[in-house]
């Protein structure tokens, strides 16, 4: 049984709240059982992106780009800027058998929700 929601022909959608308790970063002792995947592209990625996060830009996904060992035959909740890169990822992701959900709002809503964000550097990040 999937622990998603399903949207009506379509991967289902999460909140940001949901994303970070379900992958660890809403919880102060981490842990959560999906991998956040984030789709942006790679400058967005090191302005600032959620620690621990997995990084696999949708350009490189839709070329047929695998996901990381770590990542594999976990869910997925997949991440971009805004919600839009993230819907088709899923998307794609669904269809080549994944468990997969995007987040509403995406990086935007992660910041202004007060979710961590880090650069390139391990410092303080930025939505690019």
């Amino acid at each position: 049984m999937s622990i998603f929601r399903r949207a009506r022909g379509g991967p289902g959608r999460v909140s940001v709240q949901e994303a970070a308790i379900r992958t660890g970063h809403g919880n102060p002792d981490g842990g959560g059982d999906a991998v956040l995947l984030d789709v942006r592209e790679p400058y967005e990625w090191q302005a600032g992106h959620a620690p621990r996060a997995v990084h696999l830009s949708l350009s490189a996904l839709a070329a047929g780009a695998g996901l990381p060992a770590h990542a594999q035959a976990r869910p997925l909740i997949v991440i971009c800027r805004s919600g839009s890169r993230s819907r088709q990822a899923a998307e794609l992701l669904v269809a080549r058998g994944s468990e997969a959900v995007d987040v509403v709002g995406g990086m935007r809503d992660w910041a202004k929700a007060g979710l961590p964000l880090v650069d390139a550097r391990g410092q303080s990040g930025t939505v690019a």
